[in-house]
Order: structure tokens, then C-alpha cells, then sequence
């Protein structure tokens, strides 16, 4: 090895500890050792929205002592945790005419809704989607497993775990999926701060995956990989409703196996000319190595495929432009909403936090307005979607 590669080794070496280091005072500053992220309280029209009730209805309902009484603040606001909008949803279902209309979830005959959430391209807004699709269906109802797939772990940051310092001996997805001495998947799946989702959480061991399977590869052909996630779901698939995958942004063996396992695939578009032509290569060259697999074997029979145009910028000619374009091209394939860039979503990042978490007296009331309403849109598409797939008509998704 030269001077000049020592030298860079070891200076990656360092920014790498001088990073890790920071990080973790940055998130010990927010959130001490013996701290856990909790999900804040919810005013009574945030409630009502995820009951799918009128909010003068909520307050009758109370009145009438129909429903458990909740926590009041000094000025007589009621105030909504987690679990008082199960337990309310658990009273209004009972009470309901038709089933179904305030708990969204499976019945009998469902098929589990797996959803990957994929692009070729970093920065397209695949972990912010994928984030806030399984937030809000567990919000609304759904029991959701969500899965970061991708070894940067954004996914898990933004829940509150940091892989570097909380996964120091495995705890992944790869614990499942490994060829040697693969454990149950119910033990790496952790319960989150929201009421109704859990996680499997990601680090950089995920890349394990990546390097074992072309030797079981040429053990077993290959059959010995892309059954691997769809196999090690079968035995916890009866306690969820719904599995979100956050792949990586790259067409290796984790996104093969993970698409192998989905009943439905989202992927992300950022609408600029450079993103739309990676994309075209992404989905080349998925669609070539989806047919190899399916050769082989696999089963890829999806319920449904989407388009979503991330980051949009309301105004901006060029990008409306490319939306038009795309839509053109796949028609209803493209969902009808689409995620708008605000800077809401960027600054709750910085706090670790989702749209949801965050508390919109932080923020200018129009800015997270808009931010909060595309956010719900287009995640309440997808559960209008998921309830068409179970043959439903989707309306209280």
C-alpha cells in the first residue's frame, strides 16, 4: 500500500470515529441513555381524523360516556394518546353496523399486503415515504411491520435506534434470512413508541446478505435466495396486516429477495430528467433480473405497482412537467397525489421525528399544513389501494 492510500485510509478511518462520536453526543443531548422516543398526545381533531369520525361526533361520544374518557389539559382540551384511539376504535367496531369501518385491517381470506418501497437512486425520498406509509397506517388502524432493508438505517434512525451503537450484535433482518444458523424472525422484531407498528431494524450487517449469496448460489442454484424474506415472514404473517420494506437503493440481492416477497412495490420518483432516465436503467434492468429469478422458480405474481413522484415543488414548471410526462407513459400506474418538498419534513428530520411525531406549533402553521395534507394523501391512496386488494370499495381507508 503507498503513502498516499495509508493516508487516506487511515483520514476515512478518522471521520468515520469523529462522526460516530458526534452523533452520539448529538443524540444523547436529545435523548439521554435511559430515554426511549414516545409519541406525543394528540389534540381531539387529530383524533377524529384517524377515527375517521366528525369531530363534534368525538366530543357527543364523550359526552355520553360511550367511549373511555381521556386526559383533559388545563383548559379542558382533551388530549389523545396511542392507545386511548385504539381503545376507542376497539369500542366503535364493536358498536358498528358493518365490519370493517373502524378497524381497516385483515379478515378472513386477506391476503398479507407486502409493500417494498424501492429506487435505484439515492435522494429520491424512499425512507421518508416509506417512514410515513407505515406511521400513518399504523395510526390509522393497521397492524404494520416495517423493515429497514437498506444498511444505511435511516429508517431505524428516524425511530429512534442507531445502529453503531444500539445493534452491536445483530438484531437485523440478516438474523432471519442468513444461510447459517438463521433464527426466527419474531426475534429480531422490535415494538416501537406507535401503538400498532413494529420494526425490524437495519445496519450495515445487512451487507452480509450481499456477500454470502453467490456461494449459496452456486450451493443451491437460485432458489437458496430470492424465498428467503417471502419464507422467514410465513411465521409471523397472521399478526400483521401489512409489512413495509424500505429497500436499498441498489438492485442487489436484498431488493431481489424482498420483491420476491411483495404483494405490491412503490416506487419513488423524483421528477428531474436525470432521475426519470436512472430510473429507466432501475427498472431495465429489475425487469431482466426479476426474469432470471422467475426461471428459477419465483413466484411474482404482484396485486399492484405505483409511481410516486417525491419531493415536488408546487409551482415548478419543469417538474410539472415530468409528472405529465410519466403520467402519460403509465397512467394509473402513477399515483394520483404526490409527495410535496417542504421544508417541514426536512427540519422534522433533523429531530429524528416523522410529520407525525412532530408538534405543528414548531412550525409555520401554512408550511406543515401542506407538508401534513400531501403527506396523508398520498399514504391514505396507498391504504385505499390495499383495501381495494382485499375487495373493498377503500372508502374508510
Amino acid at each position: 500500500m503507498s503513502e498516499v492510500e495509508q493516508d487516506l485510509d487511515i483520514a476515512i478511518g478518522h471521520y468515520a470515529e469523529l462522526l460516530a462520536s458526534n452523533l452520539h453526543a448529538q443524540r444523547a443531548a436529545h435523548f439521554p441513555p435511559d430515554a426511549k422516543k414516545v409519541m406525543r398526545s394528540l389534540t381531539s381533531g387529530e383524533a377524529a381524523e384517524l377515527l375517521g369520525v366528525d369531530h363534534t361526533y368525538l366530543r357527543k361520544l364523550h359526552r355520553e360516556g360511550k367511549i373511555l374518557d381521556v386526559e383533559t389539559t388545563a383548559g379542558s382540551h382533551r388530549r389523545y394518546s396511542l392507545d386511548d384511539i385504539w381503545e376507542i376504535r376497539q369500542t366503535l367496531e364493536g358498536n358498528a353496523k358493518k365490519s370493517g369501518t373502524y378497524v381497516p385491517g385483515r379478515r378472513d381470506g386477506d391476503e398479507l399486503q407486502v409493500i417494498s418501497v424501492v429506487n435505484f437512486k439515492g435522494g429520491s425520498g424512499k425512507t421518508t415515504t416509506s417512514a410515513h406509509l407505515a406511521q400513518r397506517l399504523a395510526l390509522k388502524g393497521y397492524r404494520v411491520l416495517a423493515i429497514d432493508l437498506d444498511p444505511q438505517a435511516s429508517f431505524s434512525a428516524l425511530h429512534g435506534i442507531q445502529p453503531e451503537l444500539d445493534l452491536m450484535e445483530g438484531g437485523t433482518l440478516y438474523d432471519a434470512v442468513r444461510y447459517d444458523d438463521p433464527v426466527p424472525i419474531a426475534e429480531v422484531i422490535r415494538k416501537t413508541y406507535i401503538r400498532g407498528l413494529d420494526l425490524i431494524p437495519g445496519n450495515l450487517e445487512l451487507m452480509e446478505f450481499e456477500h454470502e449469496t453467490p456461494a449459496a448460489i452456486q450451493r443451491g442454484g437460485a432458489k437458496a435466495f430470492f424465498a428467503r424474506v417471502h419464507d422467514a415472514l410465513d411465521s409471523v404473517e397472521a399478526n400483521y396486516d401489512v409489512v413495509v420494506i424500505d429497500c436499498p437503493p441498489q438492485l442487489g440481492f436484498l431488493t431481489m429477495s424482498a420483491l420476491s416477497a411483495s404483494s405490491g412495490v412503490l416506487v419513488t420518483v423524483h421528477p428531474q430528467m436525470l432521475d426519470l432516465m436512472s430510473m429507466s436503467q432501475f427498472l431495465r434492468m429489475t425487469a431482466d433480473l426479476l426474469g432470471v429469478i422467475r426461471d428459477a422458480g419465483a413466484n411474482l405474481r404482484f396485486d399492484w405497482l405505483r409511481f410516486l413522484p417525491t419531493r415536488y415543488k408546487v409551482g415548478d414548471a419543469p417538474q410539472t412537467e415530468v409528472i405529465a410526462f410519466i403520467r402519460g407513459l403509465f397512467g394509473r400506474s402513477v399515483l394520483t397525489n404526490h409527495m410535496v418538498e417542504s421544508t417541514a419534513i426536512s427540519d422534522a428530520g433533523l429531530t429524528k421525528q416523522t410529520l407525525y411525531e412532530a408538534d405543528k406549533k414548531d412550525f409555520t402553521r401554512q408550511t406543515f399544513d401542506r407538508a401534513i395534507e400531501s403527506m396523508n394523501a398520498v399514504n391514505d391512496e396507498i391504504a385505499e389501494i390495499i383495501q381495494n386488494t382485499w375487495g373493498r370499495n377503500g372508502k374508510k381507508a
